[in-house]
């Protein structure tokens, strides 16, 4: 319990008799006296509040507050400051207290006067508040002696901390136009007229604003002698306003025509391009209505349009606007439905479409131009095939039957483009010979065609095969290699059997397909190439990319001119020529003097369903000008012979696809007239909502065949 300080009777007497609440305490916290009034401000008995510290009436003290104010109070002698004391029954109320430093009978004290100031500092408080809502400073400049008083709030727009600050001597220099600014305050002063108009400031931390300046001088004898103002921070509503004549400065702008209209037709708002756009004046145009505007618009065809609106709120019609000299311009009206000010509004945005209309009419032309054009194409393709037919080749392919014709058609067509070619079939169907013929044939010829077979490097190398590496890139990388892509750089990548690449090296494939660009193994730097790439495979690929085999961004990205090369039994008519072509080739090689193939060898041939293809053929003339004596081949041991079973079996197709080719057949025969008697409902004995609802779930569209 701590010790007692003796006062002397006067000093007590006059303490008590203070209108102020009196405290002392020692080191420690303790209260070692409390006066009456402190005693009925917190609700203890003098007892009681000597059995008490001050930590137990400031609620918010702590050890290591209440020792840095010990020390402030003991180095300085005094401190003054604010903060909330607690009643006996819990109640707090902000005071402030004025501290003094003193020593009695060698013991350090402190003595407190403490005064409520709740109420003074409720309603500061406010005021305070209130100020920094609206963003409000006030200000008061008394010009006899100078001096100049300001709110915080005040202060706080400028980002100043004293008000001496906010003198016109010194806050002239925060003003953008600090001209006009030293006019204003020097007519309040000289002339005693108020001011009220806004400027841009910078703060103390060279932050534009505007502010909104209030100046009302107080008159003595004719003469100001006091100054009272307001300043305002009004930047966020003059961003909203400049945002605001941004807007209508970008929708004056626009060339399309853009107006308000309400209920009863009448414009309630429009942009400039409508008077442009119009040739009415700004009056004029604001007298009209929709009626005016559109000669063909009634009273009963606004309502019925207005009620279309309310139900769709936005959609697109196509109509002939009048211009104020009569004449006529075709439009499309985009409206939109808006509701504002409790209001139902049309926004209408209106686009001159003569240039599109003139575009349309000259497409029409020129599609009937194509369509003659067409014709004469027709002529050149039957012309073209003939010639095929006639050479029996491209460039080094042998070919007589029509069904090989058409692929060859294909590649003649694709051949002096870039676009990606992916040839199909079975292995020695002579795919690699397509994809030769079709670089020969293109702008690329005078650049290699460089072949790489995929299924014939292991998975390890493919990627350094493909695209090089550098020095000490991996084990074994004892040399910088150049990539089979940057050998073709301007020409033509042949990549055989694609199916048999690395799941983890095709989107590196598809990389360069997409961007012409692939990065080296080992190098930092990206390699950039221009090369055109004709892929092959014997795999079905769609199966592969539902197995997850295959990607299928990069099967699409291959698939954009699809070349399926037919196996050797689909083209019959081509084997006597293949035949004799491998004989002559071998005999020459052999020194042997073969000259024909006896009919019953031939025949042998024709019946025989060549599994391996081409390549088969091409291995059994071998064998035979090996085994054999010239000059007429004839049969032998070298002869194949039809297997039991080994004839192909067809493929069946599922139901669906039964379906698509039987309708696809009856759409062609009618020229894909679905309806009427001539039509492929009436051949097929379906009804037309049928047959359409059939070819809907089939995929089957006009377009895609057209295309084609």
């Amino acid at each position: 319990m701590p010790t007692k300080t003796t006062v002397s009777e006067l000093s007590r007497w006059f303490i008590e008799k203070l209108p102020y609440d009196v405290v002392c305490i020692n080191r420690s916290g303790h209260i070692v006296f409390a006066n009456e009034s402190l005693c009925n401000s917190l609700g203890y008995s003098r007892e009681e509040m000597e059995q008490l510290t001050m930590f137990d009436i400031n609620p918010g003290l702590t050890a290591e507050k209440w020792d840095r104010h010990w020390e402030i109070v003991r180095q300085k002698g005094v401190d003054n400051f604010k903060t909330t004391h607690r009643k006996k029954k819990g109640e707090t109320y902000i005071v402030e207290v004025f501290s003094l430093f003193f020593s009695n009978n060698r013991k350090n004290l402190i003595c407190a006067i403490v005064r409520d100031i709740t109420e003074s500092n409720f309603y500061k408080t406010i005021l305070e508040e209130t100020e920094k809502a609206v963003k409000v400073g006030g200000w008061k400049w008394n010009l006899e002696d100078g001096t100049i008083i300001a709110s915080e709030e005040a202060l706080r727009i400028f980002g100043l901390k004293d008000a001496e600050n906010l003198l016109p001597s010194r806050i002239i220099s925060h003003f953008a136009d600090q001209a006009l600014a030293k006019d204003i305050l020097r007519r309040a002063v000289q002339e005693g007229k108020p001011y009220d108009l806004n400027l841009q400031i910078r703060d103390s931390g060279r932050q534009l604003k505007w502010v909104r300046c209030m100046g009302k001088p107080v008159l003595k004898n004719g003469k100001t002698e006091k100054l009272l103002g307001t300043y305002q921070d009004i930047t966020q509503q003059k961003e909203q306003e400049l945002s605001l004549q941004l807007s209508d400065e970008i929708i004056n702008r626009a060339k399309d025509l853009i107006y308000l209209i309400d209920e009863h037709g009448r414009f309630v708002r429009f942009n400039d391009s409508v008077l442009r756009e119009l040739g009415y004046s700004r009056e004029e145009f604001s007298r009209m209505s929709i009626f005016g505007l559109d000669v063909n618009m009634t009273p009963e065809l606004w309502r019925r349009h207005w009620a279309e609106i309310l139900e769709k709120r936005s959609f697109t019609f196509e109509r002939t606007s009048v211009r104020k000299d009569r004449t006529q311009m075709p439009i499309e009206v985009t409206v939109n439905h808006l509701r504002f000010n409790n209001q139902d509004l049309n926004c209408a945005i209106v686009r001159d479409i003569t240039e599109r209309k003139k575009r349309e009419l000259a497409l029409v032309e020129a599609l009937n131009e194509i369509r003659e054009l067409k014709q004469q194409v027709e002529a050149e393709n039957e012309y073209l095939q003939e010639e095929i037919n006639r050479d029996y080749h491209f460039e080094s392919i042998i070919c007589k039957s029509p069904e090989y014709a058409k692929v060859l058609q294909q590649a003649v067509q694709v051949a002096p483009t870039d676009t990606t070619v992916l040839i199909t079939g079975e292995s020695g169907t002579g795919k690699e010979l397509l994809a030769r013929g079709i670089h020969e044939s293109s702008h690329r010829k005078e650049r290699p065609l460089i072949k790489v077979n995929c299924a014939a490097l292991p998975k390890a190398l493919i990627e350094s095969e493909l695209f090089g590496h550098r020095k000490g890139a991996f084990t074994g990388a004892i040399a910088d290699k150049t990539g089979k892509f940057e050998l073709a750089d301007k020409g033509t990548l042949f990549l055989d059997e694609i199916g048999e690449l690395p799941l983890e090296l095709q989107p590196k494939l598809l990389r360069v397909l997409q961007e012409g660009e692939f990065d080296r193994l080992g190098d930092t730097a990206t390699t950039r190439v221009d090369v055109r790439i004709i892929a092959a495979t014997n795999r079905d690929l769609e199966l592969m990319v539902k197995d997850g085999a295959f990607r299928e961004d990069l099967y699409y990205r291959l698939h954009v001119f699809p070349i399926h090369s037919i196996p050797l039994r689909e083209r019959r008519e081509d084997i006597p020529l293949l035949a004799q072509y491998f004989l002559e080739k071998y005999a020459a090689k052999a020194g042997k003097d073969f000259r024909r193939i006896s009919r019953k060898a031939m025949d042998s041939l024709l019946q025989y369903n060549f599994p391996g293809n081409i390549r088969e053929l091409e291995n059994l003339i071998e064998r035979a000008v090996i085994l054999e004596r010239g000059p007429t081949l004839s049969p032998g041991p070298w002869m194949p012979a039809n297997k039991p079973g080994a004839a192909p079996r067809e493929k069946l197709m599922t139901f669906e696809e039964v379906q698509r080719e039987h309708i696809l057949k009856a759409l062609f025969q009618t020229g894909w007239r679905v309806s009427g008697k001539k039509g492929a409902a009436r051949i097929l004995g379906l009804k037309d909502k049928t047959l359409f609802a059939k070819m809907n779930k089939l995929g089957i569209r006009k377009e895609d065949y057209l295309r084609r």
